[in-house]
């Protein structure tokens, strides 16, 4: 029987006239049969931190006085080998030109990085449940579109690899939580950010633990920390 692996999506700065330079799209995968553990495991460290278990890990809630949480969730995804992250970056937004290929505009285009970011991840031989956080009423729209664009690129057209794109809330689901936490950190040391001491320590510890600076393209089979910085020049 083939693998079974639940990926955990988010997006940072995607929007086309946010006002922000550069856009994160990151995943995090786990087996099914890990998934619940995992949950479990997460929500143990926000018990050991004096929080409730459904308390809302989110790079926005980033302070001082939490600062031992986050670093402790950061640990425990490097210290668990059945977690996986993927993350692509395009360093600045201001250098796309939608316009001069045919047929594209900032939502076919945001769709082509989904696809660029989750090709890593997919193999033929596994299946894939893909979970993304609601954010907007097109929601559902986009679920739809973005799994035939997966399926489509994978010559997945009977949907065997890549079984469901569903919609999710964030704060039911851990996994989904801990993306957001290491999607924040790339966005910020990417966007230039500075002035947290809270969230440049959480940066400055996925360095530590990953081995890499989050600003560049890693190998491609880079398993535990994947990251892919694109460029304009690469339409």
């Amino acid at each position: 029987m083939s693998d079974i692996f639940n990926v955990y999506c988010d997006e940072s700065c995607h929007l086309e006239h946010d006002h922000q330079t550069a856009m994160v799209l990151g995943a995090i995968w786990c087996p099914l049969d890990k998934s619940r553990e995992i949950a479990v495991r997460l929500r143990e460290i926000k018990q050991k931190h004096g929080l409730t278990p459904q308390f809302e890990v989110k790079w926005t809630k980033v302070s001082p006085a939490k600062t031992g949480l986050y670093l402790d969730l950061v640990d425990y995804f490097f210290d668990d080998n059945d977690l996986h992250f993927r993350a692509l970056i395009v360093p600045d937004k201001s250098k796309l030109r939608h316009d001069a290929i045919p047929g594209q505009d900032h939502d076919i285009w945001y769709y082509k990085m989904y696809f660029d970011m989750l090709k890593v991840i997919f193999r033929p031989d596994a299946r894939y449940r893909v979970y993304l956080d609601i954010k907007d009423t097109q929601g559902a729209e986009k679920v739809v579109k973005l799994h035939d664009v997966l399926c489509n690129n994978m010559y997945d057209f009977s949907r065997n690899v890549i079984e469901r794109v569903q919609l999710v809330h964030s704060h039911e689901i851990e996994q989904l939580q801990l993306a957001d936490l290491l999607i924040g950190a790339i966005s910020y040391l990417n966007r230039g950010l500075q002035g947290s001491q809270a969230k440049e320590a959480l940066v400055a510890r996925i360095q530590e633990r990953s081995g890499y600076n989050l600003t560049k393209t890693t190998l491609y089979r880079e398993d535990k920390v994947n990251l892919f910085r694109w460029r304009a020049s690469e339409v």
